[in-house]
This record gives structure tokens, sequence and C-alpha cells, in this order.
């Protein structure tokens, strides 16, 4: 079964089980999806892939908001943006942890043969599909100028 097509089945349990936030975490989802399809210069169906793509980013921006209404002093906004990042993270594959990733950037650089900052977009390259939404971006990138530093 394909993600979106899993999306939308649980999207219709979760409105008969009348569950407002996976309703409404689901619904948003989907239509960050279909946007995502309809952008561009002609409509095309996202592969599981890019759906994963899409639903990383809304959970970034579920994690962003949080940390913004808490900063605020607005904790129920904020408690619910992570409720809305619970729902998404379900549908994500595992984050890999520190450790892991430490490893995989570590095989890079010594199949790259790359030193210092300056390659840091060589290895940023080849790590990425590796990587492939399993940790965010920034994460990837601190870890990658932390082994070239040579720390």
């Amino acid at each position: 079964m394909k993600l979106k097509e899993k999306l939308e089945g649980d999207l219709a349990t979760a409105i008969k089980a009348r569950d407002e936030v996976r309703t409404r975490t689901l619904r948003m989802a989907l239509t960050a999806v279909r946007n995502e399809e309809v952008a561009g210069k002609k409509a095309r169906e996202l592969s599981d892939e890019d759906v994963v793509k899409v639903l990383s980013r809304e959970a970034k921006k579920r994690r962003e908001a949080a940390a913004a209404f808490a900063g605020a002093g607005r904790e129920e906004q904020a408690q619910a943006e992570r409720d809305e990042g619970a729902v998404l993270e379900q549908y994500l594959p595992a984050q890999l942890t520190d450790e892991e990733l430490s490893a995989l950037v570590a095989d890079v650089i010594a199949e790259t043969g790359a030193a210092g900052p300056k390659a840091m977009g060589q290895v940023m390259k080849a790590v990425n599909p590796k990587v492939a939404g399993r940790a965010e971006g920034g994460r990837v990138a601190a870890e990658v100028k932390r082994q070239l530093a040579g720390g």
C-alpha cells in the first residue's frame, strides 16, 4: 500500500472515531501532499519517498511552531503543535541516533577521502541519500562540519 493511500485510509478511520487531533493532522498532511503534486509545470503522482519528504517538512514546521508558542508562553497552542507532530512522526522512518549518524558520516568521509571544511558540500551530497528522511538536514550538516573540522 502506498503511503498516500495509507494516510487517506487512516483519515477516514480518524473521522469515524471522532479523533479531532488525528483528523486535523491527516487533513493538513494530505493537503500538503496534494499541493506538492500540483506544484510545478504539470501535476504528478508523488512517490512514497516524496510523500515522506513532505511529511518531514510538515513535522519540522510543527516542532518549530511548538517551540515558538512555548517561548511566547502559549503552552496550549504549543501542546497542540506537539500532538500534531506526534501523529506525523508515526508515518516517518525512525530517526537515526547520534551514534548512527556519526558512523554514517564517518563512512562517507572515508569513502570520498574528503578533508577540511571546504569538502562539506561533497560530503553532504553523498550523505543525504543515505540519510533519506531519517535525520534533519541541520543535524546532518552539524555532524559533517564537526567531523571535517577534526572534532
